[in-house]
């Protein structure tokens, strides 16, 4: 199947980033304004949260950061944030969030190891630059909160990301089009995000007696 032509590419990779921003930043600005922060906590809040994964997956793979040469990010993560202020909070009540998180995370870890690849990664190292770009900026954003980071829970999260960077490294590695690998490995990991929410899914915990 022949792939997709660049401009399309950067077209898709864009979409992706953006939907994976903004998300993230409306699930760190919806936090603060769940703490009943100041707009300078909750805007803070929302950049951290979008660039976070983004920002150390950068580093990681040699990349520049992403987030400084472009002149969008940080005007949408602070839009975010205004948007969040100005809206009542029951708008944006947990269901919501949470569902928000999820869209977000299928896309950032799609997004991160597309990157990764194309950068010269190699397919695993590559996805875990997708599970970091997918759930960091989350961790990121509990630790300041002060509750207990998605890592400390047993709910499928952070699976729903590898899920994703899974499907899409395999996608490359078989030479499928990236026009159709991208956006089903997105909707992959959504959906097991969104089975483990609605049905409460997790992973069994460690037992110290057996």
């Amino acid at each position: 199947m022949p792939d997709m032509p660049s401009a399309d590419l950067s077209a898709l990779i864009g979409l992706l980033d953006l939907v994976g921003i903004a998300v993230f930043a409306l699930t760190g600005a919806l936090l603060a304004a769940k703490l009943r922060q100041t707009f300078v906590t909750m805007a803070f809040f929302a950049l951290v949260t979008g660039v976070g994964g983004g920002s150390v997956r950068d580093l990681l793979i040699g990349a520049p950061v992403f987030w400084v040469r472009d002149p969008w990010v940080a005007p949408a993560c602070l839009g975010v944030a205004l948007m969040a202020w100005f809206t009542p909070r029951q708008w944006w009540d947990k269901p919501v969030l949470e569902w928000a998180d999820a869209a977000g995370l299928g896309a950032y870890a799609v997004l991160g190891t597309a990157k990764a690849l194309a950068f010269g990664v190699a397919p695993v190292p590559a996805v875990l630059m997708g599970v970091i770009t997918g759930c960091v900026g989350g961790i990121i954003r509990d630790v300041l909160a002060g509750r207990p980071s998605i890592l400390m829970r047993p709910e499928l999260y952070v699976t729903a990301a590898a899920l994703s960077s899974v499907i899409c490294a395999g996608g490359a590695a078989l030479g499928l089009a990236n026009g159709v690998v991208w956006p089903v490995a997105a909707l992959a990991g959504f959906a097991l995000r969104g089975a483990a929410i609605w049905w409460r899914l997790g992973l069994p915990v460690y037992q110290a007696e057996r």
